[in-house]
């Protein structure tokens, strides 16, 4: 199998694109890069476009990453350099009940995947987004997967991620 060095791990909000990020970590050594710590400042101020990007562009550059996260808006930036992308199309229900969960776990703390003085929050939208991801989402994700150059892993339920890790090589 290949040696993948910049993985790239995207899918809705509660897919675990995080916990997973820091499964293969732990297995490769392979330092992980959440979009979320980058993008959020203290008290969910989102960092200014252009300086999000040239963030984004200087750690796409290193030799070695995980980087997970959904924003859309840089996708295909992230997957120009990736070796491997892993999309978690896990379906809603599972996504959104994740984020129930994580809500009442991180109850007013801020998660490690998360920019500092971000408390965990979850709203309506947030709910909203998850529930139609795949309707929405999900097909403009793998229109950008079907032209992209990395190898491409699409893992559809909990069980198959377990798998997949079980069975891990070539990573790292």
């Amino acid at each position: 199998m290949q040696q993948y060095e910049r993985v790239l791990i995207i899918g809705s909000s509660g897919a675990g694109k995080s916990t997973l990020s820091r499964e293969l970590a732990e297995r490769t050594g392979l330092p992980v890069l959440h979009l979320d710590a980058l993008f959020w400042k203290e008290g969910w101020t989102p960092t200014p476009k252009a300086e999000f990007r040239a963030a984004l562009q200087e750690e796409l550059e290193k030799p070695k990453w995980i980087i997970d996260g959904n924003f859309n808006s840089t996708i295909e930036m992230r997957a120009a350099y990736a070796d491997l992308v892993i999309f978690l199309d896990f379906p809603n229900w599972l996504c959104a009940a994740r984020v129930l969960k994580r809500r009442w776990m991180y109850r007013g703390t801020t998660r490690p995947d998360m920019g500092e003085g971000c408390p965990e929050k979850v709203d309506w939208e947030f709910i909203k987004f998850i529930w139609t991801y795949p309707k929405k989402k999900r097909p403009g994700v793998l229109e950008m997967l079907g032209r992209c150059n990395a190898d491409i892993l699409i893992l559809k339920n909990p069980a198959e991620q377990k798998k997949w890790l079980e069975n891990l090589k070539g990573i790292g």
